[in-house]
């Protein structure tokens, strides 16, 4: 072995032996993973870095404080895309590259964003809930195809995700302030603003970074001017919605009910979320299918770095 760690931060349990792993044996790397079935906290990363030269990292946080303790860390490769929990400065002052997988799960959430919405327009919960408890009869539900959906964000996922609605004959709005309208009108959207986004579609799904111009993006004004028989879909960072607010909303009748993947607080606790029938909820899981693990382990078992390359600032976008 080349002494060199790698520590995998990000718990995979079921793909601990793919081609990506191998790869990294054979370089000579020492692999180390993570035992807890969760993410590390500050504390348990600060115990594990020291004399770490990469993390293929999830969300645990990468600040001043944490990359103080580890000089020969040289590469963190984020599992996925994001880097809200990295300080990109820190990491560049202290000659870390930052690195994202880009294009490796997109498709990934795209579907999971879609399967959420799909549920909400068919009630599926409620549904269920109703048959297992011995229950028949149904009632009206909305339903998906000819609706208006509002994409907020339109990097590589939220474009993924219009493509899905194409299929449903859905009238498709969108809204991200990087992009020319004549971008937004090529992928088949129609360019709005966020507040016509959200006073017109019957579904609103985000797909933005988490970042200071989107921290609680969707707040409680934000929430008021949707439809009351609309749906929000969150497979982005859990900080884009002000969540009090919205479990306000879900219980108010402010709309008609959500679809999250992220949370402010991951694992969330207890939360008033668990007990409503409108409301459908996976555990930060959107980008986790088969494919999706295997390209985004590949991606982050390939980074390289050298004294040439430093560190790398990811671009800013809403993707």
């Amino acid at each position: 072995m080349n002494g060199k760690k790698v520590l995998i931060c990000a718990w995979q349990p079921d793909r601990r032996r793919g081609p990506w792993l191998r790869k990294l044996e054979e370089a000579g790397f020492d692999v180390e993973f993570n035992p807890l079935g969760r993410k590390y906290t500050r504390q348990e990363l600060i115990e594990r870095l020291p004399g770490t030269y990469a993390t293929m990292a999830g969300s645990e946080p990468y600040d001043d404080r944490t990359l103080s303790v580890a000089p020969e860390l040289r590469i963190v490769a984020r599992w996925g895309v994001g880097h809200d929990q990295i300080d990109v400065d820190a990491a560049t002052r202290r000659g870390v590259a930052v690195a994202m997988a880009f294009g490796a799960n997109h498709e990934a959430v795209a579907d999971a964003a879609f399967a959420l919405m799909a549920g909400l327009a068919n009630d599926l919960l409620p549904y269920h809930r109703l048959v297992a408890g011995g229950g028949w009869g149904g009632r009206y539900h909305v339903g998906l195809h000819g609706k208006t959906v509002g994409i907020v964000g339109l990097g590589r996922t939220g474009r993924a995700f219009a493509r899905r609605c194409q299929g449903f004959a859905m009238r498709i709005l969108g809204h991200d302030p990087l992009l020319p309208d004549d971008a937004i009108r090529g992928f088949g959207v129609d360019p709005v603003s966020l507040e016509a986004l959200l006073r017109e579609a019957d579904f609103v799904s985000l797909h933005t970074p988490r970042a200071p111009e989107t921290e609680r993006l969707v707040d409680r004004e934000a929430l008021a001017l949707m439809k009351p028989g609309a749906y929000l879909v969150n497979t982005s960072r859990g900080g884009v919605v002000d969540e009090a607010a919205l479990i306000e909303a879900l219980t108010g009748g402010v709309i008609a009910g959500a679809g999250l993947d992220v949370f402010e607080t991951e694992p969330p606790g207890e939360s008033p979320l668990f007990a409503l029938d409108n409301v459908l909820l996976m555990p930060h899981s959107a980008g986790a299918s088969a494919d999706a693990v295997d390209a985004v382990s590949r991606s982050g078992a390939s980074i390289r770095s050298s004294p040439s390359t430093g560190a790398g600032t990811p671009a800013r976008a809403w993707c």
